[in-house]
């Protein structure tokens, strides 16, 4: 796997965090967009927690989570072009000793050891939905191709510490796919807070912290990424500068 950091013809090298953070992407392939930073500031951890990501894209998420102390974090990804991608962004924001990237199929990996901490960004579209993309990088971020969700919890109930959480985005029409895939895989949502463009609209997102232990589900009040005047909320803008 190719780790060299310089962007190429097809890439651009983007910043976050006000430059803390360097990320590669793709012009025309798979860009993350504004539910990656969101997830990022939504996930809590300790210092000594292991952490896991089921599906990493370009890394985005795992590289802003690096702003804050944990102890290791594995991130899966099933596309080859895209791990290597992440592997350098690893390289690039010099994070080699902290996450590592593993090319694999999160439906057959198999974890040494449980994490405190799992988390995922994961395909939202059904598979028999939509129209797919002529990118394929595009269509299997997007789109339910290679797992959906009821696949992403399994493996979740399977990779977590009894006493972990795990951490999710989704879109708030699939809110009931959502539930019953926690319920499944005998979990309970322990938080959620929907997402939405403005103070008078819909929401469109839902981030969610689920768990095994019972206990009554935590409404946050909403999140609003824009003002009345069109710009990003302060807290929105707070998330984006990596608070």
């Amino acid at each position: 796997m190719s780790t060299d950091p310089t962007p190429g013809k097809d890439e651009t090298l983007d910043t976050f965090y006000q430059g803390r953070i360097q990320v590669l992407q793709k012009r025309k392939g798979y860009r993350f967009s504004v539910d990656a930073p969101l997830l990022a500031d939504f996930i809590r951890f300790k210092a000594s927690d292991h952490l896991c990501e089921l599906g990493t894209g370009s890394g985005i998420i795992s590289l802003l989570l690096s702003e804050r102390p944990f102890k290791k974090l594995t991130a899966l990804e099933v596309q080859p072009e895209m791990a290597e991608l992440a592997e350098r962004n690893v390289r690039l924001n010099h994070l080699e000793d902290r996450i590592r990237i593993m090319r694999a199929d999160l439906m057959g990996f198999h974890a040494e050891r449980k994490f405190e901490v799992v988390f995922s960004n994961p395909p939202y579209i059904k598979r028999n939905q939509g129209h797919l993309s002529a990118s394929s990088e595009k269509s299997i971020a997007k789109h339910e191709l290679t797992c959906n969700i009821f696949g992403i919890m399994q493996k979740t109930e399977e990779i977590m510490h009894r006493r972990g959480r795990a951490y999710f985005v989704f879109p708030a029409k699939r809110w009931e796919d959502f539930s019953q895939a926690v319920k499944n895989n005998r979990m309970h949502i322990k938080q959620m807070r929907f997402v939405q463009p403005r103070r008078e609209a819909a929401p469109n997102l839902f981030l969610a912290a689920c768990g095994f232990d019972e206990e009554k589900m935590k409404t946050l009040p909403p999140l609003i990424l824009f003002n009345d005047e069109g710009r990003h909320s302060d807290e929105a803008e707070t998330i984006f500068a990596g608070r």
